[in-house]
């Protein structure tokens, strides 16, 4: 396989091509608010998608899906309380899935990927804060790259509307849900630029 790279102003030593994720090096995490006082925090072992770099980086794109029964919070008991119906209801919806729908800079030297993002059967519009980390050889002949992505959603935008008060004021669960991405990528096919 002969690789073509394609250097930009903006971004040094991009690659345009298709890229797979590489779960084994990647981290798909999340944090939401506990008890009014912490947060807990989580992560999926099971993911994958694909990126496609274009000559230029504003016209690429993402594709991911996520196994939500591989939901791992450090507890076995709130793991199956999560994938149950009053949170992510994994017999009846067992991924979620994100495809962008464009690509923009922040202003900032970093980007944002607008796309959809189902989840319960609900498809909502998200933005994700990106980074580009960066992109290189492995020692194996290959080519990988590296991205970094945020976000913060609302559970109850896509049906988690459970609610757990708490005496004196307060809930158990908050609504918002801070998502973080650590995607390591290996490079499928090269595009020519």
């Amino acid at each position: 396989m002969t690789t073509s790279t394609s250097t930009t102003t903006t971004i040094p030593g991009y690659v345009a091509g298709t890229w797979k994720i590489d779960p084994v090096h990647s981290d798909v995490s999340f944090s939401v608010r506990h008890m009014m006082v912490s947060k807990v925090r989580g992560r999926f072992g099971s993911f994958e998608g694909e990126i496609g770099t274009a000559p230029d980086p504003l016209d690429s794109a993402v594709s991911a899906s996520i196994d939500l029964s591989s939901i791992d919070t450090n507890q076995p008991q709130r793991d199956a309380h999560i994938r149950s119906s009053d949170f992510f209801e994994v017999d009846a919806h067992p991924n979620m899935t994100f495809r962008s729908t464009g690509i923009r800079p922040d202003g900032d030297g970093n980007y944002v990927v607008d796309g959809e993002l189902s989840l319960r059967g609900v498809t909502r519009p998200v933005a994700l804060n990106l980074e580009f980390n960066g992109f290189g050889p492995d020692p194996f002949g290959g080519t990988r790259a590296g991205f970094s992505a945020t976000t913060e959603l609302n559970r109850r935008d896509f049906g988690i509307d459970i609610s757990m008060p708490l005496d004196g004021g307060g809930v158990v669960i908050g609504d918002k849900v801070t998502v973080n991405l650590e995607i390591e990528a290996v490079l499928a096919n090269a595009q020519a630029a």
